[in-house]
């Protein structure tokens, strides 16, 4: 039986992968500066990772959730505190795509409303509603363009008054800084009047920190820069370090009815060890701060090359733009300095998303094979 094509492939195959470093079998040394698109967080095979869940899984790996989990209390326990949410409830789910989706139906449950509002450029996910918020047509079949979605551009204001005035929008789903879009950022003024006028007319915020959440952005989550409280806040990628887990936080607004949400996998016993291990090392190893003088480390390099014409991003969810398309160069990276990077519906930019333990001399080894690719141009 043959794989349904849908990937074009990089002639690549791992089959060990160690903190910043993934070998094949020949074996190559790989630099992983894209961390699978984000997913590894604390680094590849961390010891505690590893220890706790195999642990996990000589005890029990799942069960379905029609029984107690402690662990799920003991993730939506540590969650909240740690990432600066109190009184907001946890819903666990497999992927960020089902993570989205969740948040977008809860939000219609909650206002009774259809319509969604979301921002050129994003990316959400691939299943029904999410990927209908998602502004790439070439993904968006027929049976999931029928949800109403409105697209507005990101950082007009005005847009999003005019048409949250008309009482219809259920959710307003934005990603505070843009992951497969290119990085874009808007301003303070305008994510805060984003949840002012959310709240003036009983819109959710939606706050998709599927990419940029767990640490990556310096803060817990990317909202965190400014003064807003999204009704819900969608989660996945860096949660379980390469493990499938998603999750919804939700405001203490919201109540809870039986049946609302549902899922076989979420939030399995393997999947909550996965997420209470990443919170562990996070805060052992103070990755936030971490990646935040890497990030500084990161952004003074690029001084060094004058082809790179924009530095886009915040912490360790970083873009860098030039003025041609990447794909060729990423390439190179690949195949002959052993570095993987990724890149963005931008063709321009090359994003940097790698594990939070990468070190400076991590980033001075791509920065030199950076220079050595673009000479040959």
């Amino acid at each position: 039986m043959s794989l349904f094509d849908v990937y074009p492939l990089y002639d690549v195959t791992p089959i060990k992968a160690q903190d910043v470093w993934v070998y094949d079998a020949t074996p190559t040394k790989y630099l992983d500066l894209y961390g699978g698109h984000a997913v590894i967080s604390i680094g590849h095979s961390h010891p505690k990772y590893v220890e706790n869940l195999t642990k996990q899984l000589g005890d029990i790996g799942f069960y379905s959730n029609a029984v107690k989990n402690p662990l799920q209390e003991a993730l939506g326990e540590k969650l909240s505190i740690q990432a600066n949410c109190p009184g907001y409830q946890l819903f666990m789910c497999s992927s960020g795509a089902e993570a989205n989706e969740n948040a977008l139906k809860m939000a219609s449950f909650v206002t009774g409303r259809k319509k969604v509002v979301a921002f050129h450029n994003s990316f959400h996910g691939r299943t029904s509603a999410a990927v209908a918020a998602t502004d790439n047509p070439k993904i968006v079949a027929p049976i999931n363009a029928q949800q109403e979605v409105e697209f507005l551009p990101l950082g007009d204001l005005d847009a999003l008054a005019g048409v949250l005035a008309k009482g219809d929008v259920c959710a307003v789903i934005v990603e505070f800084i843009q992951g497969v879009g290119g990085l874009d950022i808007s301003t303070a003024e305008f994510y805060e009047g984003v949840d002012k006028l959310c709240k003036e007319t009983g819109t959710c915020l939606i706050a998709d920190e599927v990419q940029a959440g767990f640490g990556r952005t310096g803060n817990f989550f990317a909202f965190q820069e400014y003064n807003v409280k999204p009704e819900l806040i969608s989660m996945a990628k860096g949660m379980g370090n390469g493990f499938p887990v998603g999750g919804i936080l939700i405001h203490p607004s919201i109540k809870a009815e039986y049946g609302m949400l549902g899922t076989t996998f979420g939030g399995n016993h393997l999947a909550c060890t996965a997420a209470l291990t990443v919170l562990e090392v996070l805060e052992e190893q103070d990755l936030m701060a971490h990646a935040l003088r890497v990030s500084d480390h990161f952004k003074a390099k690029t001084t060094e090359i004058p082809q790179i014409k924009a530095v886009k991003g915040r912490g360790l969810m970083l873009g860098i733009e030039f003025d041609f398309d990447t794909a060729a160069l990423r390439k190179k990276l690949i195949y002959d300095q052993h570095i993987f990077t990724g890149s963005a519906k931008n063709k321009n930019l090359i994003r940097i998303l790698p594990p939070l333990t990468v070190e400076n001399e991590h980033v001075d080894q791509f920065f030199d094979a950076l220079k050595i690719e673009l000479d040959k141009l």
